[in-house]
């Protein structure tokens, strides 16, 4: 092995954020310490996964005759644990790349959560998947040997985890590599043949792969230093579910997802005909960090006959599943199928069928029988699932029973049933708000009249939301309707307990805002669309709201905020009849010139309806201008 300080040696710090997650790991008292093996005997396995599978269009990589192997070494004299692997390796530039930098999606927003708060940094560490960067929870020094497979030349990587790195040249018999951790003090432990073998066999069992175990200076049957294969190497999702337990399923779960949570839905299942496969999938029992990644690829492992192919699997399930981990296997393809030929493979077309329909088949029956644990299944994934209402209008239906929203009507999740259920007898249409979040949602002043009413409406606040709508419809024969486009059809909506009077009252009131209304219009000119009284509010003084034959508004921003259309449409302006301040104006316009006396209070009120849409006003200095000489006349003299 080259020594430090010699003509190849580079040291090289960490990337801030590499320098940020270790800086946690180095300094924590994690309570699951012991999730370092499992990260790093979980890379090994991919790593051998890896060459086998690059092996199969270039066998030289395997031609030496090495077997595809991971070996776990105990020194409690040096107080060194060793993982070694004959996988596929790792040369200069992967070392840098995958060591000395985080490439993971979702890195940046995991570390911009920490807060400084050693409790609650340390819940986060379980949320990101800590991989090799376990290993300095446990190790004072790491160093790692790796040689790619098909090269010559091995490098060593080395550092205490404390912001810098060396690399060099070493040498290293065969391809694969070795992670040398020197263990704290309080971490010797770990080097027990107990717990090695325990925590080898609750973790690594079904990796496919054998997994020996040597713990130096130890006696085991009869023999010094002995090796000892510590798992049963069979792939988990090929065994019968009667042979598995739900422990079984967690600890592979973890292996696939990195991820020490529990899943929330297990699918299991085998396919035998026309195609033939075996699939085990995994919803996340939390949201993965990466989850809105721009690309919206599915992660989940293709097998071929028990070879490991690709996790690159957009093809084999669609962008708004995702979330999904684990496996699928099939028996159809052939091993040395390229990148390209998934995309057009008919098989792999029938897979992604059935997977798709299975995997919804899975998550409609837990939402039939289990109310309670569906719903954290939506909380955290809904955002995801409804995607598919916009792109795969086949599964539409389904998709659509899946769906759960909030309304307001309560905190509850509500189904679409559940809402056509319980609306009034004479309403015709699914009554629905979107905006940028749910706070902002319930502030709406377009639901005044709509909650006064006792009409439920749901409160959209995903993004997706604005784009599903604009590809359905309908549910059930009920067309879905925006509180904040068109009339609001309250009329036909009343109480029906209302006092005759007071419906009568309010038809006067509406007749006489229609000269206001027109003053208004003549006032504010093609800065609105319109202006006209409305009864759809209660307690705010105006709102905007589209034309009939407009974009949605909140649609309309997000096209706006991506360049996807030009200019903002002007709004219909509805004013509240009741509303002491409209009143006021309303008796302004009997008096001398009250286009020049209503200007300033027009412009304010359109403003102020902006403002509450999330807008801003359309001449920011007029708008300071007009508030200051309104604010100038409300003020007694000194």
């Amino acid at each position: 092995m080259t020594q430090a300080g010699t003509a190849t040696q580079e040291r090289r710090g960490f990337e801030a954020e590499v320098s940020r997650l270790l800086h946690l790991m180095v300094h924590s008292v994690y309570s699951d310490r012991e999730i370092f093996l499992r990260e790093l005997v979980s890379n090994a396995s991919d790593a051998c996964d890896k060459l086998r599978y690059e092996a199969i269009t270039a066998p030289d990589l395997l031609s030496n005759g090495t077997e595809l192997a991971i070996a776990i070494t105990a020194d409690p004299k040096a107080g060194t644990l060793t993982i070694a692997d004959t996988g596929i390796g790792m040369d200069r530039e992967d070392l840098i790349a995958n060591l000395g930098t985080i490439a993971r999606s979702g890195t940046a927003a995991f570390l911009d959560r920490l807060s400084g708060d050693k409790s609650k940094d340390l819940s986060l560490i379980g949320q990101f998947g800590v991989g090799f960067y376990s290993s300095f929870m446990v190790a004072d020094k790491v160093r790692v040997i790796s040689r790619k497979a098909g090269t010559e030349q091995a490098y060593q990587w080395e550092s205490d985890g404390e912001g810098s790195y060396i690399i060099d040249e070493a040498e290293k018999a065969g391809h694969g590599t070795e992670i040398i951790l020197h263990l704290k003090d309080d971490a010797k432990d770990f080097l027990e043949r107990p717990w090695l073998e325990r925590t080898l066999r609750k973790y690594s069992d079904h990796i496919a792969v054998p997994i020996s175990l040597k713990v130096c200076g130890t006696e085991k049957d009869g023999e010094t230093d002995k090796a000892e294969t510590v798992n049963s190497g069979s792939a988990l999702w090929t065994r019968p579910k009667s042979e598995l337990s739900d422990d079984d399923y967690t600890e592979f779960y973890r292996h696939v997802a990195h991820s020490p949570d529990e899943p929330a839905l297990v699918i299991h299942t085998k396919a035998e005909g026309v195609i033939s496969y075996s699939a085990l999938l995994f919803v996340p029992g939390q949201r993965p960090l990466d989850l809105f990644d721009p690309s919206r690829k599915p992660r989940v492992k293709l097998y071929v006959k028990r070879v490991f192919i690709t996790d690159d699997t957009e093809e084999l399930l669609p962008g708004y599943l995702r979330f999904l981990k684990g496996v699928v296997d099939s028996e159809d393809l052939a091993l040395n199928i390229s990148r390209e030929m998934l995309q057009n493979n008919p098989v792999v077309a029938r897979i992604r069928k059935a997977v798709t329909n299975k995997v919804l088949s899975e998550i409609e029956k837990r939402a039939n029988k289990d109310k309670d644990a569906y719903e954290k299944i939506w909380e955290a994934f809904g955002p995801v699932l409804k995607e598919g209402l916009y792109e795969d209008a086949g599964r539409r239906d389904t998709l659509l029973k899946l769906s759960r929203f909030k309304s307001t009507h309560g905190d509850a999740w509500v189904s679409l049933a559940d809402y056509v259920g319980r609306m009034k007898d004479n309403q015709k249409a699914i009554y629905y708000v979107t905006g940028t979040d749910a706070e902002a949602v319930k502030r709406s002043p377009q639901l005044e009249g709509f909650r006064a009413r006792d009409v439920e409406v749901l409160l959209l606040s995903d993004p997706v939301d604005d784009f599903w709508l604009s590809a359905i419809s309908e549910f059930d024969g009920k067309p879905f309707k925006s509180v904040t486009r068109g009339g609001s059809d309250l009329k036909d909506l009343s109480n029906s307990d209302s006092n005759t009077s007071d419906e009568a009252k309010s038809e006067d009131d509406t007749e006489d805002m229609v000269a206001l209304s027109a003053l208004l219009k003549g006032i504010l000119g093609d800065q609105v669309a319109d202006v006209r009284s409305s009864d759809r509010l209660t307690e705010t003084a105006a709102c905007l709201v589209a034309d009939d034959n407009g974009l949605d508004m909140h649609l309309e921003r997000i096209l706006r905020q991506h360049n996807q259309m030009g200019g903002e449409a002007p709004k219909v302006l509805e004013i509240n009849p009741n509303h002491p301040l409209i009143k006021a104006m309303d008796n302004r316009k009997e008096g001398d010139n009250p286009m020049d006396s209503l200007r300033d209070p027009a412009f304010l009120l359109l403003d102020q309806a902006r403002i509450l849409e999330g807008e801003t006003p359309t001449d920011p200095a007029a708008f300071a201008k007009r508030l200051a000489r309104l604010m100038e006349k409300g003020l007694p003299a000194i």
